[in-house]
């Protein structure tokens, strides 16, 4: 397990970091035995190339870590540190090259963030973890990082749970955990009161034994700016009656992943004391297969009062969204923030790890992106262009879910959304994956926290 710790200085095993600029006068500086042992590797600094030093005795003296070609050694990021859980042999280190402190920041985070494992579905014991610690870095943000750390565990967590193990009534249950934790306030709708109030949500999860919720979470905080996350809280995706195939459900679970990291992302600004007020609104159900299954073709009437034909029931993220983004936007907060993995075409043009990001302001999905880049939790600014709007026509009612085109399908599902958003000047719709495709150091394959670290930095840019 990693862990971070304060000790005398000069205390530790030093790790140093050596970019492809500088790695040949860092070897200089090195002690004469651990100089020319470097050299006899070959050790040349590509990133995330890891080598150790030895001392006279064999033991481990030092270890330098690669960053390639970045410009400088405060470009290293927290996927940087992240491998180290696994990579170092067991012992307390500290970072022996000197680095700004946000620098510092992102590595004590990424130090913490490697050893995050999910091992709690398996009966036999898992095997142990390296037990490494650091010397917290020199003008480190320490309590940013284990609350960030935190939070993107406790975010990863939900999103790995089997649908089984995590559904409506279970996330719903994990809020209110967050609830109690910072003295919050709660109201979980469901029965009578759903279907009457936010009829789309409870059309989208009718046919699920799992009864769907309208989960509504505040921390008020009088006088303070006001700021609205909407996390798409889909705890299975079968597709409904447009069923899905068998491989495209495979990853469903993680269908809820626009709500984990709403989750994640409040619990970051609630422990960290950001000064606003907070509201948190996930709409939770399955979308499932049964007799009271909502049809393609069907006519509902959301929150808002538009009447919604059903073009087809795998766009059910959108539905349960529009009666959230309803109620969220009649409140006109300072900033509304949706996030959801609700479509397979941003994932198409953008790929797994860069969530596509838009505004009714492109300011603030520059400013956004920006932000982002700067923590290593990227997004990439995309259109909310008004000429495809039309193709949400309907010939029976206000509106389509979704569009006869093949063509812009993140956009067009973007612009459905934008319809119940028509009082707040400021509303964030974030389309994300939530998942890691791949082994990657740091980022095993399962769930991802995207948006959380870069979208606290932009509350906190944005309110202070």
């Amino acid at each position: 397990m990693q862990t971070l710790v304060t000790a005398t200085e000069g205390a530790g095993i030093p790790l140093w970091i050596a970019t492809d600029s500088g790695c040949a006068a860092l070897i200089q500086s090195l002690p004469p035995m651990q100089a020319a042992w470097a050299q006899a590797q070959g050790f040349a600094s590509e990133r995330h190339r890891l080598q150790l030093l030895p001392d006279a005795t064999g033991a481990v003296a030092g270890a330098v870590l690669g960053l390639g070609t970045a410009k400088s050694v405060d470009e290293l990021t927290l996927w940087d540190a992240a491998p180290l859980s696994e990579r170092l042999p067991a012992g307390t280190y500290r970072l022996a090259t000197s680095v700004s402190a946000h620098a510092a920041t992102q590595f004590a985070l990424g130090w913490l963030l490697g050893s995050y494992r999910l091992t709690r579905y398996r009966s036999a014991a898992a095997k142990p973890a390296i037990a490494n610690a650091l010397i917290a870095p020199a003008g480190a943000d320490l309590r940013y990082a284990h609350a960030a750390a935190q939070a993107m565990g406790w975010a990863r967590d939900l999103i790995n749970a089997p649908a089984n193990q995590l559904g409506p009534e279970e996330l719903a249950a994990a809020a209110l955990e967050l609830v109690v934790q910072y003295a919050g306030e709660c109201v979980v709708h469901s029965a009578e009161t759903l279907t009457r109030e936010y009829p789309l949500i409870a059309a989208v999860g009718a046919a699920s034994a799992r009864a769907p919720r309208l989960i509504d979470c505040r921390w008020p905080r009088p006088g303070a700016a006001r700021v609205t996350l909407v996390g798409k809280g889909v705890c299975f995706d079968s597709g409904g009656l447009d069923l899905k195939p068998s491989a495209a459900m495979l990853l469903m679970k993680k269908d809820m992943g626009g709500a984990a990291c709403a989750l994640g992302l409040s619990r970051l600004l609630l422990e960290l004391g950001a000064p606003i007020e907070l509201r948190l609104l996930i709409p939770a159900v399955e979308n499932s297969i049964g007799s009271r299954a909502y049809r393609p073709g069907d006519v509902w009437r959301s929150r808002k009062g538009l009447t919604v034909e059903i073009g087809n029931t795998d766009a059910e993220g959108r539905l349960v969204l529009a009666d959230a983004l309803c109620e969220a936007d009649a409140e006109r907060p300072d900033l509304l923030i949706d996030l959801a993995t609700l479509t397979g075409a941003a994932r198409t043009a953008l790929g797994p790890d860069l969530p596509a990001a838009f505004a009714t302001d492109e300011a603030l999905t520059a400013q956004l992106a920006d932000i982002a880049r700067a923590h290593a939790d990227p997004i990439w600014p995309m259109p909310l262009w008004m000429g495809y709007d039309d193709e949400l026509g309907s010939r029976v009612a206000d509106l389509n879910n979704v569009s006869s085109s093949p063509f812009a399908g993140a956009i067009i599902a973007a612009l459905f959304l934008k319809r119940f958003v028509t009082a707040t000047p400021n509303w964030l719709h974030l389309d994300l994956y939530a998942w890691n495709p791949k082994e990657r150091p740091g980022r095993p394959p399962g769930a991802e926290a995207q948006c959380v670290r870069a979208l606290y930095q932009l509350i906190r840019h944005r309110f202070g």
